[in-house]
């Protein structure tokens, strides 16, 4: 049975290199006790740097990392007992499943009486139930890195941090260890940092993400904000993502809120207060695009915008399409095919659909 979560919180965190080439500044973070905080960003930003701090393998040059509350450091061998982790490569060593899997019982001095129910029972978890026997050096890359969570997971740790654990495999196997991933993170209740620079992983896997750049985080916040409503343009651009959009509430009713944007009415859901000014934001992937004098099929999206697209660029198997809503800056992810049925250049006029539950916004900072 996995022991109760612990909050795990960095406040006045530095850490520099040598030269002074990098710096992490992190005013403060907080994973809460068992929920899944993303660290995204670009390589390079600090995202595996802040992890090693919080997961006391690097200490800080200024700052404290908090568990449950209580200062901890590098020093604190009750703390770190506490803790486990997973890293891009699984580091298997020659030998059985079973045994790479029993490695951290046999460090932790669990009796061995024990390990084999706990072996058994965290790969039944993780999808490899009965592989005790296999050998470690004949997995596929997706049985290996089942293996290092399991073994990650069967030393019952309070923190778990998880350093691009998918990141090396192909995409097709890593979409199902993502889900497969998040069912089992939530399922072990465990408190978890989880560092990506795969925007949909951290979407599918994590209760909020925290956003950085440079050394700091620029964003942070529940996953489907932190992912739609950008603070800042380097934010918007490495999320695929327009800047937001400033309007006025006219009128609310009934959790459905009247926006002005300029040249047009947006609606949105939620209640905001009527009169007040929002920063408001739709992701790519929610706009819909017909063209100008298409006859719209019936449908319960109630923004319906006459736009002009302002660019095109090619985005993997899709087109990102900037548009120019009356005022409201749009973009839409739209297919290879339907970009060449609906004619779609620098200039084009179309309509762009969306439905009012897809718009995310907050209020205008005064």
């Amino acid at each position: 049975m996995t022991a109760t979560a612990l909050s795990l919180a960095g406040e006045g965190l530095r850490w520099s290199y040598r030269r002074g080439s990098f710096t992490l500044d992190v005013p403060w973070v907080e994973v809460s006790a068992g929920t899944v905080l993303a660290l995204l960003g670009p390589s390079g930003s600090g995202k595996s740097t802040l992890l090693s701090v919080l997961g006391l393998l690097e200490r800080p040059s200024a700052g404290r990392v908090l568990l449950d509350g209580r200062e901890v450091d590098t020093r604190d061998r009750g703390a770190r007992l506490q803790m486990a982790a997973v890293f891009q490569r699984p580091y298997l060593f020659k030998g059985t499943v079973g045994g790479n899997v029993a490695y951290g019982l046999v460090a932790r001095r669990v009796p061995r009486s024990q390990h084999a129910a706990r072996v058994a029972a965290v790969l039944e978890r993780v999808g490899l139930a009965g592989s005790e026997r296999r050998s470690a050096l004949a997995l596929s890359g997706g049985e290996a890195q089942r293996v290092a969570l399991a073994r990650a997971l069967v030393v019952e740790p309070r923190v778990l941090l998880l350093d691009e654990p998918l990141a090396s495999l192909d995409p097709l196997l890593k979409r199902q260890l993502t889900a497969d991933f998040a069912s089992i993170l939530r399922a072990s209740g465990v408190t978890v940092l989880y560092v990506t620079h795969d925007q949909n992983e951290a979407m599918v896997i994590a209760d909020r993400v925290a956003i950085m750049n440079g050394g700091c985080i620029v964003a942070e916040g529940p996953a489907e904000d932190a992912m739609s409503l950008p603070n800042d343009a380097w934010t918007a651009s490495f999320l695929g993502l327009e800047e937001p959009s400033e309007g006025l509430v006219v009128s609310v009713v009934d959790g459905l809120a009247e926006v002005d944007v300029g040249a047009g009415r947006v609606f949105i859901t939620g209640q905001p207060e009527a009169g007040s000014r929002i920063m408001l934001a739709v992701r790519p992937e929610d706009v819909l695009l017909f063209g100008a004098s298409a006859d719209l099929p019936v449908s319960t999206a109630r923004n319906r915008l006459p736009a002009t697209v302002v660019s095109l660029s090619a985005q993997g198997v899709t087109n990102h399409v900037v548009l120019d809503a009356g005022g409201l800056r749009l973009a839409s992810s739209v297919s290879r095919a339907a970009t060449a049925e609906l004619g779609l250049r620098s200039g084009v006029e179309v309509i762009a659909v969306f439905k009012a539950s897809a718009v995310r916004w907050v209020p205008a900072r005064t």
